[in-house]
């Protein structure tokens, strides 16, 4: 599992998809099955509502491209994008693309407080299949909500991917806020958890701390770093550490769930 940390120009769509290129034939080359990119890493992060330049639709070019990269490397990809659905209308979006194709596409549920009336917000919690493992994806905020970790590990998610645009902290206060918080995601549900930032200082003033994180369904460290330089991290995650933790009586806490005391919470 490979997790980048990468600088995407706003709108530079074909020179953000050569980099990811490069940063994909790398991981690849170091053994990657899967190579994860940080939110709305092809089309930039922006809050200004002017994208029909470069927002598009999915399947689109960037996805066909992306497709052909994964064919190439033989490996999944998950990459973000400001995805069009009408005049000046658009999602955040990040789409699953394999050696076989299009698995799917996650479309932001929680839109940060400067991304709304930008940004229309996605209504589908779904998980992906690949290989034998079944996965999930939020974005950024997204992660502040509990309730849609349990429901994609329910849904049988093993993994859940968090690609972030998150700008402003320190790297340092980036990963240890992450930790507050992404580490419960993980060991509450007894799912890895795969997270990753853009890197750099873009217009118009927005700062990027790059960080990257994998955590085992124990809330630990696999592997993780943070810098102001593009980068990945790797990390296998291995069946057998997800099974140890699901066997255990008192490390699996899904199966003791009770549903029927959590009606109010649909409120």
């Amino acid at each position: 599992m490979a997790a980048v940390s990468m600088r995407s120009v706003v709108g530079k769509k074909e020179e953000n998809l050569a980099r990811m290129e490069s940063m994909t034939e790398q991981a690849a080359q170091k053994g990657a099955r899967v190579v994860c990119f940080p939110e709305l890493n092809i089309s930039g992060y922006t809050l200004k509502k002017k994208m029909d330049s470069f927002g598009e639709t999915i399947p689109g070019p960037s996805t066909d491209a992306v497709l052909e990269m994964a064919r190439t490397y033989n490996l999944l990809i998950l990459a973000g994008l400001a995805e069009k659905k009408g005049e000046n209308q658009f999602f955040i979006s990040q789409f699953a693309a394999g050696p076989e194709g299009l698995l799917g596409v996650y479309r932001k549920l929680h839109l940060g407080p400067a991304e709304e009336g930008i940004y229309l917000a996605g209504d589908e919690c779904s998980a992906f299949e690949y290989g034998k493992t079944i996965f999930g994806i939020e974005l950024c905020f997204d992660g502040h909500f509990p309730e849609l970790s349990t429901l994609l590990a329910l849904k049988g998610a093993e993994v859940i991917f968090i690609p972030h645009a998150s700008p402003r902290e320190s790297r340092e206060e980036k990963q240890e806020r992450w930790m507050r918080y992404l580490a419960a995601r993980a060991y509450d549900n007894s799912v890895f958890v795969v997270a990753c930032n853009q890197v750099g200082k873009l217009k118009p003033g927005l700062n990027f701390s790059g960080a990257a994180l994998i955590l085992t369904p124990r809330g630990e460290i696999l592997a993780a770093s943070r810098g102001d330089e593009e980068g990945m991290i790797l990390a296998e995650l291995k069946r057998d550490t997800l099974q140890s933790v699901r066997e255990s009586p008192r490390g699996f806490f899904l199966r003791k769930r009770r549903p029927e005391l959590y009606r109010d919470l649909a409120g």
